[in-house]
């Protein structure tokens, strides 16, 4: 008896489907990325753009590009409405709220970051909380305090209230980036000779340069920018400062566009020039601040 052998015709092994990388499995493609960057570019420098075309056309004109350009809108609002005063008034309590916040969450933030001391936690979440709180609620305790100390109606109440508001904000910033320093570098000044405070400034101070760009631009921008409290707390005409000053160009049965805008475009300059010089530290500053310690 012979037994029949029966060869099955073998099936082709499938091939085997092509991994993915991770980089291609996560590939977009160029137009989902510039389509939407290019609606929001749209939407952002077209008010940008009518403002400087109203702040730069001739007055009655109705072109849709500035030409020919004048300045006399500029002239306008600089000469005869006071811009250059408000101007002034501006700068000096950006610079001085810069100042004072910039000193004051250096001290605080070093205390902070190198000592330890009871109701450090509870201290430190009360000052996260105060940022929950409107300026709005505290115009009327405010005006009060400023009203018992003879502040009212002087630069000095927008420059108190700008820094109070400020200072939590820059203590956690400047606390965080303190403690990314190694205080191995203080012990070592400690050792050469250097007290506490010269080591500081030796040593610890000018590794915090990004850190003083973001808190210092962070108190400029915000005080050269407040409204409320400008008017709220000042009175006088010649203690205004720029924002009150565009809201002041704003007659009762009429609006002067082009005034208006040469006054935005006033306003919107040192802003820009300020994030032109700042942005490498900005970044930087903000990033090493936000560090969890």
């Amino acid at each position: 008896m012979t037994v029949q052998t029966v060869h099955r015709p073998r099936l082709a092994a499938s091939a085997p489907e092509p991994r993915l990388r991770g980089g291609e499995r996560n590939k977009v493609s160029r137009w989902q990325i510039w389509v939407p960057l290019g609606l929001y570019l749209l939407f952002t420098l077209v008010p940008f753009y009518w403002m400087l075309v109203f702040a730069f056309r001739p007055r009655g004109s109705s072109s849709l590009l500035p030409w020919p350009i004048t300045f006399d809108n500029f002239a306008t609002v600089w000469n005869e409405l006071g811009f250059a005063m408000f101007f002034k008034n501006s700068l000096m309590v950006g610079a001085a709220s810069l100042i004072m916040t910039t000193v004051i969450a250096l001290a605080g933030g070093y205390a902070l970051a190198r000592y330890e001391f009871r109701g450090k936690r509870l201290f430190m979440l009360g000052m996260l909380c105060t940022q929950f709180i409107p300026g709005a609620m505290m115009l009327i305790p405010l005006f009060e305090i400023f009203r018992t100390l003879g502040l009212v109606n002087s630069l000095w109440s927008l420059v108190i209230a700008e820094t109070v508001f400020q200072l939590p904000l820059s203590l956690i910033l400047i606390s965080g980036f303190i403690k990314n320093v190694p205080v191995e570098l203080e012990q070592a000044a400690w050792v050469d000779g250097c007290g506490r405070l010269r080591a500081f400034f030796a040593v610890v101070l000018p590794l915090l340069r990004p850190a003083l760009v973001a808190v210092g631009s962070f108190a400029f921008i915000h005080s050269w920018n407040n409204f409320l409290f400008a008017l709220m707390f000042v009175n006088e005409q010649e203690k205004f400062t720029v924002p009150v000053g565009l809201a002041y160009t704003l007659g009762e049965f009429s609006v002067d566009f082009g005034a208006l805008a040469a006054g935005g475009v006033v306003a919107a300059v040192p802003v820009v020039l300020v994030f032109a010089v700042i942005q490498r530290y900005l970044v930087q500053g903000m990033s090493a601040g936000a560090v969890k310690g």
